[in-house]
C-alpha cells in the first residue's frame, strides 16, 4: 500500500498531549486523525453533509472501525492522512485509510458505514446519487458544475447563497447587499453534482476595459475546497471574452489571502464597506 493509493485530506504534527510517556501516539487517536479525514474526503466531494443527508433522507452510521500498526507515530511527527471509498455495496460505504510519515507506511485503517433512516436508524439502500458521487470522485472526475448567465437565470440560487452568506452569517443588512447592478451583471454560479448552490459572483463594468468582481459567496461548509477558485475562474473568463484588460474588487481582509494566491494585489489602505474591513486589489488580464 502506497501514497499514490490515497487522496490526503488532514496533515498534522502530533501534539504532546497525543502522546504517552514513551512519545508514542496513543492508539486511540488513529481513530480522531481518521474521523478527521473523512470530513475533508466529504468536503471534497463537494457535499454539504447535513444538507446532502437531508435531501438522500438518511444518514450514514459507523458500523465498524479497524485499525492495524505497522509503526508508531511519534510526537512532533508531521503525519499526512490519506483516504478512498473502497466499496460501495447496497446499504454500505467502506472507506479505507492509510496514515503515512513520508512515504513510511505507520496505520492503516477502515471505517464502515451503514446509510440508515435517521429516526429508526433501519437501513437503507445507498442512493444512486451519493454511490455515482463516489465513483466519480474516486475515477477523478470534476465535482463542481460552473455556469455563468444573467440574473433571470441564475438570480433565485444566487440570491439564496449571499442571503446565507451576507446576511444571516455577517449580519450585514438586506438593504445594504441588494442594489439595482443585479441585473445588468454577469454572474457565475457553482453548483456540485447534486445540483446544491455552493458559490456564487458577478461581474460588472467598471469602465471601459475594466471589470468589477463583487459579491463573491462561498457557503461556509465548502470554503477552501475549490469554490471560491471556480468561481473567480468563471468571471475572469467572462470578462476576457468581452475584451476587459483589467479586473478590480474590494476584498474583506479576511479574504486578501484567497486573492493573492489568485494574483490580485493590494491597491490603497483599509477602509470600512457595511461595518466590515474591506481593501481595494486588482490585476491585469493576460
Amino acid at each position: 500500500m502506497n501514497r499514490q493509493d490515497f487522496r490526503f485530506f488532514d496533515h498534522l504534527r502530533v501534539r504532546w498531549a497525543e502522546v504517552d510517556m514513551q512519545k508514542i501516539v496513543f492508539n486511540a487517536h488513529y481513530l480522531m486523525y481518521f474521523d478527521t479525514a473523512v470530513t475533508g474526503y466529504w468536503r471534497a466531494l463537494a457535499m454539504p453533509y447535513a444538507e446532502a443527508m437531508e435531501l438522500f433522507g438518511g444518514d450514514l452510521y459507523v458500523r465498524k472501525a479497524s485499525i492495524e500498526f505497522h509503526a508508531s507515530a511519534r510526537w512532533d511527527d508531521r503525519l499526512d492522512i490519506g483516504m478512498r471509498c473502497s466499496r460501495v455495496g447496497n446499504s454500505s460505504i467502506t472507506i479505507a485509510g492509510a496514515i503515512f510519515r513520508g512515504d513510511q507506511l505507520l496505520i492503516t485503517g477502515e471505517l464502515v458505514y451503514v446509510f440508515a433512516d435517521p429516526s429508526t436508524q433501519t437501513s437503507r439502500p445507498v442512493p444512486q446519487a451519493l454511490r455515482q458521487l463516489l465513483e466519480d470522485f474516486e475515477a477523478s472526475k470534476p465535482m463542481l458544475d460552473v455556469q455563468t448567465g444573467d440574473w433571470a437565470l441564475l438570480g433565485q440560487q444566487a440570491a439564496a447563497i449571499r442571503t446565507e452568506v451576507f446576511v444571516k452569517e455577517q449580519g450585514i443588512s438586506s438593504e445594504d447587499e441588494w442594489d439595482g447592478a443585479d441585473t445588468t451583471a454577469v454572474h457565475a454560479l457553482v453548483r456540485n453534482h447534486l445540483g446544491q448552490p455552493l458559490g456564487t459572483g458577478r461581474l460588472l463594468q467598471e469602465s471601459p476595459g475594466v471589470a468589477r468582481i463583487g459579491r463573491m459567496a462561498v457557503l461556509q461548509a465548502l470554503r477552501g475546497a475549490g469554490v471560491g477558485q471556480a468561481v473567480m475562474a468563471a468571471l475572469e473568463q467572462a470578462a476576457k471574452a468581452r475584451g476587459d484588460r483589467e479586473l478590480v474588487l474590494g476584498a474583506q481582509c479576511s479574504a486578501e489571502p484567497f486573492y493573492q494566491r489568485l494574483g490580485y494585489t493590494r491597491r490603497g489602505e483599509q477602509y470600512d464597506d457595511v461595518g466590515i474591513p474591506h481593501v481595494h486589489m486588482g490585476r491585469t488580464l493576460s
